[in-house]
C-alpha cells in the first residue's frame, strides 16, 4: 500500500473555513447567552467534497479543528486537544500548581455554568463533533460519486469517528460521574452522530438530551472499533504523518484507556496486546518530547507549528516553560507541585528530574527554586505537539489491568518497561517481584507511575475521575491543593521541593469530596438556554 496522507500544516484563515459547520455562537459568557445551531456557509458541503483536493482539506481541517478552538471571541487557545486539553486536565488535580488567572476557577473548583474555561471546552468539543459528522457524510457522498477512492474514504471517515470518540470521552469525563458510580446509569453527555447542515438536523440538536454514561461509552468504543477497522495503518503513512495523522494502532491504544475507565481489565489487555511490537518505549524518557513527531513511542499527537499554532495564549511551552534564560522563552503559568516532586516513589536520581532537559528551575528573575516542566520546549515557534497518547500509557494501562487480575508477572513486566528507562541504575533500582508483597502492592506502584510519567501531559484528572471509591486504591472526590499565594505574586520555593521526605506544607486549596456537586462541571448555560431537554438536565447543584 503506497504511503498517503502527509501531514499538511495550513494557516489558521484556511483552517476557520473549509467546509460547512454548525456555528456554535456565543454572544458572552457572562451575559444574554445564547447557543445557536444555524448553518455558517463558507463553502456548502457539496463543493467541499467535490475534488481530493477539497476532501483532503476539509479532513485536515478536522485536525485544526482540534487543535485550536475558540475562546470567547479571544482567538485560539488550545481548545479541545491543543494546551487547553493539556491544563484543564492537570489543573484539576494536585501534581500541578497554577500560578496565574488562566484556568484558576479550574484549580481552585470555583467555576459555574458561565466560566469560560469549561464552557467552552464544551462548545469547542462540540463543534469538533460536528465537523467529524459532516466529514463523514461528506466523504461517504463523495466516494458514492467516485470522487475519492472506497479505500481512502474509509480512511477519512476512520479519522473521523477517532475523533468524534475521543471528543464524547473527553466530555464525559469532565460533565459526567465516572462509569463505576451506579455502572454507567448516571447522565452522561449529548452523543452527536449527525452534522447539523439543514434545518431538520438542526432541530433534533436542539431538542437532544444526554445519553447515559453507559450508552455514552457504548458508542465510543462502536466508534473506535469502526475506525481501527477503517483506519490505514501507521506504517501506510509518511514521516511525521505516522503520530500527527490518525492510525489504526491509535484507534486500539485509545481504546486501552477507554476501557480502564469501565474497569474491564481483560479488554484492556486484548486491546493491549495488538501492540506488541508496532511500538516501543524510547530510551530516553524526553525522546518523545524533543523528537516530539518522529519517535517509536508516540502514537498519536496533535501537530502545532509556526502556521498552526493557538499563539501566545495557548502553546504548551507559553504555558508550562518558564521566561528562561529569555522572556521569550515562556510564560511559566503552570508549575509542577512539591506534592509530586517530593514523594518517594520518585527517586531523587529519576532522569525525569533532570535539570535543563525534563525540568527547569525558576531564577533569580522568576520564581525563584520552582520547578517547572521542560517537556515543552519551542516557545518561539511553538511546534510542541500536544501528546494524545503514548505507548508508555498502554504500557501502564495493561500493567494495571495485569495487577488487578492478579498477574504479578506480566504487570511488573509492563511497568518496569516504562519506568526502567528512567532510573539512574536500572540494575539495583528496577521493582522486582520481591518488591510487592502482593498484585495490591504492584497495583499501588503502577497508579504512583503514572502521577510520574505523565505529569504535565493532562492525563491526572482522568485518573482521579475513575478512581473514586476504588475498592483498592480509592481517591474520595479532588485532592487538596497547595495554593499559589496569589496569582503570580509567590509560587513555592527552594524550601518546598526539598527533596527526602514527603510534602507536609501547607496546602490551600481545598479538597472537594466526590459528593460535592463541584466534582463534575455544570452543562453550560449557553447550551441550557438553547435547548430545553438540555436546561431539564443540568447536574444537580449548579
Amino acid at each position: 500500500m503506497k504511503n498517503i496522507n502527509k501531514f499538511k500544516s495550513f494557516s489558521i484563515t484556511k483552517l476557520v473555513v473549509p467546509f460547512v459547520m454548525v456555528s456554535l455562537l456565543f454572544t458572552s459568557c457572562s451575559e444574554e447567552s445564547v447557543i445557536e445551531l444555524v448553518p455558517f456557509n463558507s463553502v456548502s458541503e457539496n463543493v467541499a467534497f467535490q475534488t481530493p483536493a477539497l476532501i483532503d482539506l476539509s479532513v485536515t481541517g478536522m485536525y485544526n479543528a482540534a487543535e485550536l478552538g475558540n475562546y470567547n471571541g479571544a482567538g485560539s487557545r488550545g481548545y479541545i486537544f491543543g494546551a487547553a486539553f493539556i491544563q484543564q486536565g492537570d489543573n484539576r488535580g494536585e501534581d500541578v500548581v497554577n500560578l496565574a488567572a488562566f484556568y484558576q476557577l479550574t484549580y481552585t473548583g470555583t467555576y459555574d455554568a458561565t466560566s469560560a474555561n469549561n464552557v467552552y471546552y464544551w462548545a469547542d468539543g462540540y463543534r469538533l463533533i460536528n465537523r467529524t459528522n459532516i466529514v463523514i457524510e461528506g466523504v461517504e457522498k463523495a466516494a458514492a460519486a467516485g470522487v475519492i477512492s472506497q479505500e481512502l474514504a474509509n480512511d477519512y471517515i476512520g479519522q473521523a469517528k477517532f475523533f468524534r470518540a475521543i471528543t464524547h470521552n473527553e466530555l464525559l469525563i469532565h460533565f459526567a460521574r465516572p462509569f463505576q458510580d451506579n455502572n454507567g446509569a448516571n447522565l452522561g453527555v449529548p452523543y452527536r452522530e449527525i452534522p447539523y447542515t439543514n434545518p431538520a438536523n438542526i432541530e433534533l440538536g436542539l431538542a437532544q438530551g444526554r445519553n447515559t454514561v453507559a450508552e455514552c461509552y457504548t458508542k465510543i468504543l462502536k466508534d473506535l472499533d469502526d475506525a481501527e477497522t477503517l483506519l490505514y495503518s501507521k506504517t501506510d503513512r509518511a514521516g511525521a504523518a505516522q503520530i500527527e495523522r490518525i492510525s489504526k494502532e491509535a484507534a486500539i491504544a485509545y481504546k486501552t484507556r477507554v476501557y480502564l475507565h469501565m474497569r474491564d481489565w481483560t479488554n484492556v489487555i486484548l486491546e493491549g496486546n495488538k501492540l506488541n511490537g508496532k511500538y516501543a518505549m524510547t530510551a530516553n524518557p524526553d525522546t518523545p518530547f524533543a523528537s516530539n513527531n518522529s519517535n517509536s513511542e508516540s502514537i498519536f499527537s496533535i501537530a502545532n507549528g509556526a502556521t498552526n499554532n493557538p499563539g501566545v495564549n495557548g502553546s504548551l511551552p507559553s504555558m508550562y516553560h518558564p521566561p528562561i534564560p529569555a522572556a521569550a522563552n515562556g510564560r511559566g503559568l503552570i508549575a509542577i507541585s512539591p506534592i509530586i516532586w517530593r514523594d518517594p516513589t520518585w527517586l531523587i536520581d529519576d532522569k525525569r528530574r533532570a535539570e535543563g532537559t525534563m525540568v527547569i528551575t525558576g531564577n533569580a528573575a522568576y520564581y525563584p527554586n520552582t520547578k517547572f516542566t521542560n517537556k515543552y520546549k519551542d516557545a518561539v515557534n511553538k511546534t510542541d505537539a500536544a501528546p494524545i497518547i503514548r505507548y508508555a500509557e498502554v504500557a501502564l494501562n495493561m500493567a494495571e489491568a495485569y495487577a488487578r487480575s492478579n498477574d504479578v508477572v506480566e504487570g511488573l513486566a509492563r511497568l518496569n518497561s516504562v519506568r526502567n528507562r528512567s532510573l539512574a541504575n536500572p540494575l539495583t533500582q528496577a521493582y522486582t517481584a520481591a518488591s510487592f508483597a502482593s498484585n495490591i502492592d504492584l497495583l499501588g506502584a503502577v497508579l504512583k507511575e503514572r502521577r510520574i510519567e505523565f505529569i504535565c501531559e493532562g492525563r491526572r484528572w482522568a485518573d482521579i475521575s475513575r478512581l473514586q471509591n476504588d475498592a483498592n486504591f480509592p481517591i474520595s472526590g479532588i485532592p487538596a491543593k497547595i495554593a499559589n499565594a496569589g496569582f503570580a505574586t509567590a509560587a513555592p520555593a527552594l524550601a518546598a521541593y526539598a527533596l527526602g521526605t514527603p510534602y507536609t506544607g501547607a496546602l490551600g486549596v481545598n479538597a472537594f469530596t466526590y459528593d460535592n456537586f463541584k466534582f463534575i462541571w455544570p452543562l453550560p448555560q449557553l447550551e441550557l438556554d438553547a435547548n430545553p431537554t438540555l436546561r431539564a438536565q443540568q447536574n444537580p447543584g449548579y
